[in-house]
């Protein structure tokens, strides 16, 4: 099926383009949301005759989503779930979850802007790009933790499996002490061979 571009549409073209998808695509995605016409002789003469005006629209939309994007940059979102000692979170993190912290912290995202490439199964720090207009992205962080407290500890540079693996070493350390205390112990009270 034919049609013309009423917006720039990612991976497909600019505004204006009259480009061929799949009928299905444009049925039920392009037509809708408004961003496409039929390429009807009729719809090329309306589309020319509205060129300025969506055009027009489209620089007013770019500048919103522009003003966004320079305070959205860089943010960084708290997402607190329950994990395992190492580290696997009980479930996941979704787009839902990080749009509703970037909510909670005043921000308007709608998690059909976010991009998440793989399902968050893990504590840590993620990485997330925000569409705000499909010519201006953002990239935010989504910092999956138990505890507030131990969302400080993450974004001060330090992972889970860093700070398990002091416990772990603190653990041993004072297991150690405490049988060389006790093998101490047992030499003082041992007889003598002299």
């Amino acid at each position: 099926m034919e049609i013309v571009l009423l917006e720039r549409v990612a991976k497909l073209g600019q505004m204006g383009d009259v480009v061929t998808v799949k009928p299905g695509y444009a049925r039920n995605f392009l037509l809708p949301q408004g961003k496409a016409l039929r390429a009807t002789p009729a719809n090329m003469k309306r589309f020319e005759t509205e060129r300025a005006q969506l055009e027009v629209r489209n620089l007013d939309q770019k500048r919103e989503a522009e003003a966004v994007a320079a305070k959205l940059d860089g943010q960084t979102f708290v997402v607190i779930r329950s994990a395992s000692d190492g580290g696997a979170l009980y479930g996941s993190v979704t787009t839902r979850d990080a749009a509703e912290a970037a909510a909670a912290a005043g921000f308007t995202v709608d998690r059909r802007q976010l991009a998440l490439n793989a399902p968050i199964k893990e504590l840590g720090l993620h990485k997330l790009e925000v569409q705000l207009h499909p010519e201006v992205t953002a990239a935010i962080t989504i910092n999956v933790a138990r505890s507030q407290e131990e969302a400080a500890m993450q974004a001060s540079g330090k992972t889970i499996q860093q700070l398990q693996a002091e416990a772990d070493a603190d653990a041993e350390f004072d297991i150690a002490e405490l049988f060389d205390d006790i093998g101490g112990a047992a030499d003082e009270g041992a007889p003598s061979d002299r």
